[in-house]
């Protein structure tokens, strides 16, 4: 008990003055160190969208193919347009042989010339199909391979509008010292909608800009 005099009845002792609650602190370091992460997500989405928008902004919506021919025709497998647009210019004498890289190893030769009356024309003496590619980064392996063995040196390729970016970077990195001219095909589906009215088109460019970027990474 203590008494009046603000003394322990039982020892005799004051007891010390009750200690004043510290100041709450505020976490300043944990506030900036958020702040920054923040600030650099946010350059990041935007250097992102910016580059987006450039890559989407030089995929050309209309045909603006070049008259020129090469040494020899490539086409990437893919929309059937493609090897339309390759057989076409090939008959033409837009270039010597032809290339179609990345065949399925289930389709023959006969199976080919059923489906492209042109095709069964030309294979005979123009036309070599490749096997072996299973991705962009395999079409660039066994281009080269092909251009090397048949002495080209300008190479002319065909592949869908929205591919060609990344075709031409995975092409330079193999192909070194040949001249790559590009000659894209318009879908049908891009020449006749915007890509942004379409989340089956937009999806297909955004996944495409980032297997695009990282080719890139790859090429430095």
């Amino acid at each position: 008990m203590l008494d009046m005099n603000g003394m322990s009845g039982d020892t005799g002792q004051a007891l010390p003055p009750r200690a004043a609650a510290a100041p709450a602190r505020t976490p300043r370091g944990r506030s900036f160190l958020s702040l920054l992460l923040w600030s650099v997500a946010g350059g990041l989405i935007a250097a992102f969208g910016a580059g987006f928008a450039v890559y989407v902004s030089e995929i050309p919506a209309a045909a603006t193919r070049t008259t020129r021919s090469a040494d020899g025709i490539v086409v990437l497998t893919g929309a059937a347009q493609r090897m339309t647009d390759a057989i076409e210019l090939l008959a033409n004498k837009r270039g010597q042989r032809l290339l179609v890289s990345g065949v399925n190893p289930a389709i023959t030769n006969d199976e080919l010339k059923k489906q492209i009356p042109d095709f069964a024309r030309l294979s005979e003496c123009c036309i070599d199909l490749g096997h072996e590619a299973q991705n962009t980064l395999g079409n660039a392996v066994e281009t080269a391979a092909w251009a090397k063995k048949n002495a080209f040196k300008t190479l002319l390729v065909v592949t869908s509008a929205w591919h060609m970016p990344r075709a031409l970077v995975e092409l330079e990195r193999e192909t070194d010292g040949i001249e790559l001219i590009p000659y894209p095909v318009i879908t049908e589906r891009m020449r006749e909608q915007s890509w942004w009215t379409s989340p089956q088109v937009a999806r297909l460019l955004v996944f495409e800009y980032l297997k695009y970027l990282a080719a890139l990474v790859r090429m430095t």
